[in-house]
């Protein structure tokens, strides 16, 4: 599969980020373990931002006014048209190292499961219903597993 991810660096401080190959790793190990089909090609753009623009486009998108560690915007094809393109993250640089500081956890593997999570949001994937919060847990859980990162939600089963 070929694979294309265009990294935006929006964020004023780009101390400490995952590098291109670690996120496009990411998005690889997703698509394999969560499309139904594989793709011959993908893109996304994965934006790394400040708390002000993911507070706006929260509040725009979603009505809610705070920042939040990512966003996913999936790409709808026109009718009759095929693109490899599975859409947008925006991923909040600020939220993700504080939520990682909080959680205990090591910042890397915060950012592979933002990573995964958003990934899966582009694919269909949601978690409003229980059901299908479990469905997306178990995907995100085994592929940080096979990445060689703790189990996202161990915190949460204890």
């Amino acid at each position: 599969m070929e694979l294309y991810v265009d990294l935006q660096l929006a964020s004023e401080n780009h101390q400490a980020l995952p590098e291109l190959a670690q996120f496009e790793a990411w998005v690889s190990a997703t698509l394999i373990a969560a499309s139904e089909q594989l793709r011959d090609e993908a893109e996304l753009t994965i934006r790394i931002v400040d708390n002000e623009e993911s507070q706006q486009l929260n509040h725009q998108y979603r009505e809610k006014d705070k920042s939040t560690n990512v966003l996913s915007f999936p790409f709808q094809n026109p009718p009759g048209i095929t693109l490899p393109l599975l859409g947008d993250l925006v991923v909040c640089k600020e939220v993700v190292e504080k939520e990682a500081t909080e959680q205990q956890k090591p910042l890397i593997s915060h950012w592979a499961h933002m990573t995964i999570h958003g990934t899966l949001h582009l694919l269909g994937f949601d978690h409003i219903e229980e059901d299908e919060a479990e469905a997306m847990e178990s995907i995100e859980t085994k592929l940080m597993i096979e990445l060689g990162y703790s189990d996202p939600y161990l915190s949460e089963k204890e």
